[in-house]
């Protein structure tokens, strides 16, 4: 057989394809475990069949099995594929501690606007809070909003222009930034 491999034989391979493939699958598969696919597997497992039809020299019979080289080479390739993948998984540590982009400062400072604004909110007239609610919660359009309060929609988008500068006046007399 080691002539064979030797000779690159095809027909030969064919055969160490089909007597070591259901060995090397769950070495590759712990390796990879909760990390990769089952594609990553499979890859890991024809990686190894393919250096040895490449490298037919470095199977040496003297030296040990070729069952032997198959497990090694294929634990090899797993081990590579797994810190390929960790490393695509890994985020930069700014971005863990901001968590989505937002450090604890601008997270302190979003929560401080929002609850300026929901006081800020109580001081509007019912409709024009109703108008605002419809807009910008339910992302209704003027049009739709016009026709469920009875105004016009000229109406409604004065409504929303008066009201969002309230608020944003609110908001600078509070200090709070926008």
């Amino acid at each position: 057989m080691a002539r064979a491999i030797g000779n690159r034989d095809e027909e030969t391979l064919g055969l160490v394809m089909e007597k070591y493939a259901h060995l090397l699958w769950p070495i590759a598969a712990a390796v990879l475990k909760n990390v990769g696919s089952d594609q990553d597997v499979e890859e890991c497992v024809a990686d190894a069949f393919i250096y040895l039809w490449e490298h037919p020299g470095n199977f040496d019979p003297t030296r040990g099995k070729l069952k032997t080289l198959l497990c090694v080479l294929t634990r090899s390739r797993a081990i590579d594929r797994y810190r390929e993948l960790s490393r695509r998984n890994t985020i930069p540590l700014e971005e863990a501690l901001c968590g989505g982009g937002l450090c604890a400062q601008e997270a302190l400072a979003e929560e401080e606007i929002r609850s300026e604004l929901r006081q800020l909110l109580q001081t509007l007239g019912e409709l024009n809070r109703e108008i605002l609610v419809r807009r910008y919660y339910y992302d209704q359009k003027p049009r739709e909003i016009a026709l469920a309060t009875g105004l016009t929609v000229t109406q409604v988008n004065n409504s929303l222009y008066r009201s969002k500068r309230q608020l944003r006046q609110g908001l600078t007399e509070k200090g709070v930034g926008v």
